[in-house]
């Protein structure tokens, strides 16, 4: 892999994380298009995602660091410090609390089927061209059908659970983690902004988790020649998506998610022509 593949391929993933649009999607279309992608040996490709993966994680602290601080200090003092009842404890102490429930359906399910999720459907273009397209009409459903008016104070235990339920089809290439869990929010009634902040938030730990128990596995399925596109790749990864990111929120505040549901519907078209036209292999 050159300095310029290992560039593309970390500010595609870092773009194309937290915008509704599908990571693995890109990430694997750009990774075919240029000729990167073993079949022979899914699990380096696997590898070389986990990691740099971290890199989106790196662009979400940076990002929500001074919400993390606060979230994670509240949590502490109303928790342990000074015992109180969740329903007199604080927006953030409760953020924590909502993290941390809504992130148990992707840890245990995420376990039970990583040989599933590291295999060779993860790279299946047939596969992700579905996931694409399915998540797309959910979206636009959620545009929909959705209310709009909840903000982060209002999310409920039962909200982040559903949300958090939501996360889990993330595991599905091409999917989305940020499109799945913000259609999760839009169902459940909160607004653009707040269903996307509450998104980032809530893969905080899915993320950290993916990257850190794949890290030490994913490393010796990757040889040294590939630690200097890693670190490159990682680095413009948490550069692009920290300006995503903030693009995202700031777009939401005003706009809808259809750009993202059009983009989707065009993205799955014409990696069906790049099928059938035999330029990619599924």
């Amino acid at each position: 892999m050159s300095t310029i593949e290992a560039i593309i391929l970390g500010i595609v993933q870092g773009i194309t994380e937290f915008l509704p649009i599908s990571s693995t999607g890109h990430v694997t279309l750009t990774g075919k298009l240029m000729n990167l992608i073993s079949n022979e040996n899914p699990e380096k490709w696997t590898s070389f995602l986990a990691i740099i993966q971290l890199g989106t994680l790196l662009a979400v602290l940076i990002y929500f660091w001074k919400d993390i601080i606060n979230i994670f200090r509240d949590f502490i003092i109303e928790n342990i410090n000074r015992r109180k009842t969740f329903s007199d404890q604080s927006l953030n102490s409760k953020l924590g609390w909502l993290i941390i429930l809504g992130s148990i359906p992707i840890f245990t399910l995420g376990i039970l089927f990583k040989e599933l999720i590291e295999g060779p459907l993860t790279k299946n273009l047939y596969v992700i061209t579905f996931s694409i397209l399915f998540f797309a009409a959910l979206l636009a459903l959620a545009e929909k059908i959705a209310s709009f008016k909840k903000e982060m104070k209002d999310i409920s235990v039962k909200d982040a659970l559903l949300i958090g339920l939501a996360q889990v089809f993330s595991l599905v290439p091409g999917a989305s983690r940020s499109g799945v869990t913000m259609t999760g929010g839009m169902f459940v009634g909160l607004n653009r902004e707040a269903a996307a902040r509450f998104s980032f938030l809530i893969s905080i730990p899915a993320v950290f988790a993916s990257g850190l128990f794949q890290l030490s596995e994913a490393l010796s399925f990757l040889d040294s020649s590939m630690i200097e596109s890693l670190v490159i790749a990682t680095i413009f990864s948490a550069l692009s998506g920290y300006l995503a990111i903030d693009f995202l929120l700031k777009f939401l505040k005003k706009r809808s998610t259809f750009i993202f549901v059009y983009y989707r519907v065009l993205l799955g078209i014409l990696i069906i022509v790049l099928l059938f036209s035999n330029i990619i292999n599924p």
